[in-house]
């Protein structure tokens, strides 16, 4: 009987790369399977148990935290402007007060921190309207619109039009603390079947990742040839991202999770649980 393979998510914009750009995925042959989407949809496919481990929105990780762990020292995060998670604005963001507001519909954590930023941190009260993630057709019929990943990124070198706001920028200015956008999530469950797997999954994660630390320019060149723009501009943007989840990385999100809980956008606060193989235990 052969095993049963571990269904692994994989993130289909250029911020996670370096955690996949070294992966040895030859080593692993017919026992792991990648299933590649957006944000919105890996964290459905995760929820419906049709992938086992992958990143998700770290806020998809709080709603469903009772069935999930959170892989060790693997995220995306940063401390400070993300550069790929923008806010358009047709005015000044103090003015939007009334305004009504579009939403990509490829994302969960973004748009639950534009609601606290704009809730909390500013004492606004918008509208909200969830729609495909295309600049002009958002901002047809809205005052600003919320876009992430390489839709925002194409979005803020072509369109000089309007105001635009780093959301992990924000969160920093308001709270001290990085924002992390995405974590390594595993299945409960997974983990119980496939845990020797897991672990050499996890640690190939963490080999890539460091390996790319150690050459952003060739992850750079690469994104470049693939998706065009300019190398230096690919690098600056890789250096701004943290791929690590240390304990000031939990801390803030465990902090994001509070400031949802009383917005009523998580029913209760939640910590982060993570797993780690090599330890054979939990990592409280």
């Amino acid at each position: 009987m052969s095993q049963k393979l571990l269904r692994i998510g994989r993130i289909s914009y250029t911020n996670t790369l370096p955690v996949y750009f070294y992966f040895d995925q030859e080593r692993f042959e017919d026992r792991i399977d990648f299933s590649e989407q957006v944000p919105a949809q890996l964290n459905r496919e995760m929820a419906n148990g049709e992938i086992d481990v992958g990143p998700i929105s770290s806020f998809s990780y709080a709603e469903h935290e009772k069935q999930y762990m959170v892989l060790s020292s693997l995220s995306v995060s940063a401390d400070g402007k993300v550069g790929s998670i923008f806010l358009f604005s047709k005015r000044p963001i103090e003015q939007l007060d009334g305004a009504h507001i579009a939403l990509t519909n490829t994302s969960a954590t973004s748009v639950n921190l534009l609601k606290i930023i704009l809730k909390m941190f500013y004492k606004l009260d918008v509208s909200y309207e969830v729609t495909e993630p295309k600049l002009s057709a958002m901002m047809q019929q809205a005052d600003a619109c919320l876009l992430i990943g390489d839709d925002a990124l194409l979005a803020s070198r072509n369109d000089k039009e309007y105001h635009v706001y780093d959301l992990g920028e924000l969160w920093k200015q308001f709270t001290g603390y990085p924002m992390t956008f995405a974590v390594w999530a595993v299945r409960r469950a997974a983990i119980a079947e496939q845990e020797e797997l897991l672990h050499e999954v996890h640690k190939a994660f963490l080999q890539s990742k460091e390996k790319s630390k150690q050459n952003l320019d060739k992850v750079a060149a690469y994104t470049h040839e693939k998706f065009g723009g300019e190398c230096s501009d690919w690098l600056d943007y890789f250096r701004g991202l943290q791929y690590d989840l240390t304990p000031l990385h939990r801390e803030g999100l465990e902090h994001f999770y509070r400031c949802a809980y009383e917005l009523g956008l998580l029913p209760e606060p939640v910590k982060v649980t993570r797993w780690d193989a090599r330890q054979k235990q939990l990592i409280d």
